[in-house]
């Protein structure tokens, strides 16, 4: 068995079962094995999935317009500190284009910014380090979310916190209906064989779910879905922490009432590898990507339950193409739009690329 396999196995050694999400925790981020730290994985055509950054470097201009047009608001015009806190940096390089663009095109906002990293793997923080060793005077980096925010900020300071495919590589825990004894239980994951297998956990105490009266007694047997307290914990505590500013992500997810449909019956969660659909979820930990689809239900009411507002939750396609149209109005602000932007804008937004299926959720204090 491979050294991650070896050490998944010796953790159900020692205790019988594991649930689903430390078997997915240890396949994505175990120390020099799990898939997100075993390499510097390349996205983009030469590796396993296309992101917004690996498109190219219009998402972050995009952004950076985006933020200098909030930052520019006339009751924002006095700030003297500008806080951007990305969590989830991968390589770096969603960071070098928003501070390339604002360097190049609004320098009186470059002048007065820090930029926040937050990172709590060392091998990462090396990658974006190295992507972003020119800005290194304005980029700070820390392990964990709070460390980011807790220095006092002077009454002046603006902070923008965002991410990017961050949340829907979060562990998830995945649960199937027993329609016999109508609960719901947790798959977890045993050892077999060497090989790794699902096996049910005991029955939940109660139901995860809020749903439509009589919903339940037409789900079929098994039906799977997943649920992320680690997600909605993270953006609780990114709402907690925001002093005034905004937050936002993009990522994949879909609303609450989308996850129980008969199309998804096998839940969300998914593998992957080349660009297609990978191995069974448990086999080969560590060498394909495993993901599921974010709640965005879930994350508005915990930004809400902090004290955010919801500016929008809207598709990636809608959020990007409104920040075009004002550019499109005023060139200038921007600067060329060449054909190639207008080619990644197209792989962006549309439906049959990454605009249907990433959304944007943007919440304020």
């Amino acid at each position: 068995m491979k050294a991650l396999n070896e050490i998944i196995a010796q953790e159900l050694a020692q205790k019988g079962l594991l649930p689903f999400s430390r078997f997915m925790e240890l396949a994505l981020y175990c120390p020099d094995y799990g898939y997100y730290e075993a390499e510097k994985r390349t996205v983009g055509r030469e590796g396993d999935f296309f992101t917004s950054v690996s498109v190219g470097e219009l998402f972050g201009g995009l952004l950076a317009f985006q933020f200098a047009h909030w930052l520019e608001d006339s009751s924002l015009a006095p700030l003297l500190n500008i806080h951007l806190v990305e969590a989830g940096a991968h390589d770096g390089k969603l960071a070098l284009d928003i501070l390339s663009w604002l360097e190049l095109r609004r320098p009186h906002l470059y002048a007065r910014l820090q930029y926040h990293v937050i990172e709590p793997s060392p091998r990462r923080r090396l990658w974006q380090q190295e992507t972003l060793a020119r800005f290194a005077p304005q980029v700070h980096w820390h392990t964990h979310l709070p460390s980011a925010t807790t220095q006092s900020p002077p009454p002046n300071a603006h902070t923008l916190m965002f991410s990017n495919e961050l949340l829907d590589a979060f562990p998830v825990r995945r649960l199937g209906w027993d329609s016999r004894k109508q609960q719901w239980f947790e798959w977890g994951v045993a050892l077999e064989k060497e090989s790794f297998v699902w096996a049910k956990l005991p029955h939940l105490e109660s139901s995860p779910f809020l749903l439509e009266p009589g919903l339940l007694e037409v789900l079929p047997d098994d039906f799977t879905t997943e649920i992320c307290p680690a997600a909605e914990a993270w953006w609780s505590q990114a709402a907690q922490c925001l002093p005034a500013g905004k937050l936002l992500t993009f990522d994949y997810g879909l609303e609450a009432a989308d996850f129980f449909t008969p199309q998804r019956r096998h839940g969300t969660l998914r593998s992957y590898r080349r660009h297609q659909i990978g191995d069974p979820l448990l086999a080969c930990p560590g060498e394909q990507d495993l993901t599921a689809q974010v709640n965005f239900t879930a994350l508005q009411k915990a930004g809400e339950s902090a004290g955010l507002k919801t500016e929008a939750l809207i598709t990636q396609s809608q959020f990007l193409t409104q920040i075009a149209e004002k550019i499109w109005r005023k060139p200038a602000a921007f600067g060329e739009w060449t054909p190639r932007h207008t080619r990644q804008f197209q792989t962006l937004t549309h439906p049959q690329h990454l605009g249907r299926a990433f959304r944007t959720l943007v919440q304020s204090r």
